[in-house]
């Protein structure tokens, strides 16, 4: 089966990637070497060009740090809600279901989000859309601070979700079309570098509110923690003032037809559909699966460290461990997201995504199902490994998705791609949480669905022979 696999891709390779990214010829991987370590193509980028990396970058920087604010206030936020005792055993599992059917619920309207706006950005332009989709996500997360219910808490999260979903497709298609196509592949790492930044953010607000601020009271601490989410609207200003639409997006805008999604399905574009899809899905549900859960795994380690050394394991306690986990996790996301430079380079985009999903699916089988009598600082560095992986992968979509697809339509298809498997994707952040709430210990189901979750991966090497190879292409018109 491997060996047919093998030829399967090393004969799709043979047809797309006789050249390098600079467009020399690439007869081995390890002539990729030097012009990787060489002069960086993003030091050759002028003003405007990084004017319009950086605006990209906090938009989704922010996305990220708006997307994931519950994730780390559900255990304080979710009993007081329902007006459960904080920490109790009723009140950890209600933390489970609720935190994996609000992801999924931010997860559909990402998806929808992303589809929308999508399509918009390739109407009205990119930074119009970027300051639209982020004012929308800001006021949704500023507004959850004051929901009185946990009705209304979805109701505006489902608010800020769509804000969310459309920025990504409006970022990557502005930087894609605004570098050379030499410095594509760094510019577009680069850009989801902001999302572990994203992360650390979200980890640092909330442990200095409800960690340290008002640790001793956390049934009001996280309503603070939302308010933050404000901050990306008086950021989203600023980007409009100084970020212009793309020349190439405005040239395309002149001479070419409107977009329209039923074009992603034409026999033109029918490939290239299909495999920015397969990829993002497979990533899509690996990562939210396992994600999604890290704030309520850290509290539950915690607790269970703690008793058996006899301690009470205090506010301050599980959030320092919440947020030492997740720094661990995004850290190994931040290297993972740089290395998809060189390995899209030597590798290609095809082998890439085939060695992130294998050590993908190798570190969440050690860490659910291998090492869960492993004590907190092994688990802080085995989530470094999932973050390397897991998260890591992510850094390849920023360049690979914009090119797959011409100009007109790089914003819809992109955002189509990225986005509309979070339709599927939210189908599993509730079930791990539903069927983790179900075990009589909650910590314990959370393991066992999760390391179901590392067979996930593997679906994504089965995909490799209808993936796209990219390497050395020149971004379409």
């Amino acid at each position: 089966m491997l060996q047919s696999l093998w030829r399967q891709m090393s004969s799709r390779d043979s047809r797309t990637t006789f050249k390098s990214d600079s467009g020399k010829n690439a007869g081995t991987a390890a002539l990729a070497w030097p012009q990787f370590l060489g002069q960086s193509p993003l030091l050759q980028l002028n003003r405007g060009q990084w004017a319009i990396l950086f605006a990209a970058w906090l938009g989704w920087g922010f996305d990220i740090f708006d997307g994931l604010l519950f994730n780390y206030v559900a255990p304080n936020c979710v009993p007081t809600l329902l007006q459960l005792t904080i920490g109790s055993p009723e009140a950890k599992t209600a933390t489970l279901y609720w935190t994996g059917l609000l992801t999924s619920v931010l997860l559909v309207g990402w998806g929808i989000g992303g589809i929308v706006f999508g399509k918009l950005c390739d109407r009205i332009g990119r930074s119009r859309t970027l300051l639209l989709t982020m004012v929308i996500y800001a006021l949704g997360t500023f507004a959850c601070a004051f929901a009185p219910n946990i009705g209304v808490l979805v109701l505006f999260r489902l608010v800020a979700s769509l804000g969310i979903g459309g920025e990504w497709a409006a970022g990557a298609a502005m930087v894609a079309e605004a570098v050379p196509d030499k410095a594509r592949v760094e510019a577009g790492a680069l850009l989801y570098t902001s999302a572990p930044a994203g992360l650390f953010l979200a980890t640092t607000v909330n442990s200095l509110i409800a960690g340290h601020w008002l640790a001793g009271s956390p049934e009001i601490s996280w309503r603070f923690v939302f308010l933050c989410g404000l901050i990306p609207a008086l950021v989203a200003f600023g980007v409009r003032l100084f970020v212009k639409e793309p020349e190439r997006w405005q040239q395309s805008q002149a001479t070419a037809q409107p977009a329209r999604l039923r074009e992603l399905f034409s026999p033109a574009h029918r490939g290239a559909t299909r495999s920015g899809v397969l990829m993002a899905l497979v990533a899509l549900l690996t990562w939210w699966s396992c994600n999604a859960f890290i704030p309520v795994v850290a509290a539950g380690l915690a607790h269970g460290a703690a008793t058996a050394q006899g301690l009470l394991a205090n506010q301050t306690l599980v959030e320092h461990w919440k947020t030492t986990i997740t720094s661990f996790f995004n850290t190994g996301g931040l290297i993972g997201t740089l290395l998809t430079i060189p390995a899209a380079k030597i590798l290609g985009r095809r082998w890439m995504f085939a060695l992130y999903f294998l050590i993908s699916s190798l570190m969440l089988t050690l860490t659910f199902g291998i090492a869960r009598a492993a004590d907190l600082q092994t688990w802080a560095w085995l989530y470094f490994g999932v973050g390397l992986s897991v998260f890591g992968v992510f850094g390849s979509f920023s360049f690979y998705l914009p090119e797959l697809f011409p100009t007109r339509l790089r914003a819809t298809g992109a955002g189509f791609c990225y986005n509309s498997g979070r339709l599927i994707t939210a189908l599993g952040p509730f079930l791990v949480g539903s069927i983790a709430a179900l075990k009589a210990n909650a910590l314990e189901g959370a393991f066992g669905v999760l390391f179901v979750v590392a067979f996930v991966p593997l679906l994504g090497l089965l995909a490799m022979p209808w993936v796209i190879e990219t390497r050395g292409r020149v971004l379409a018109d």
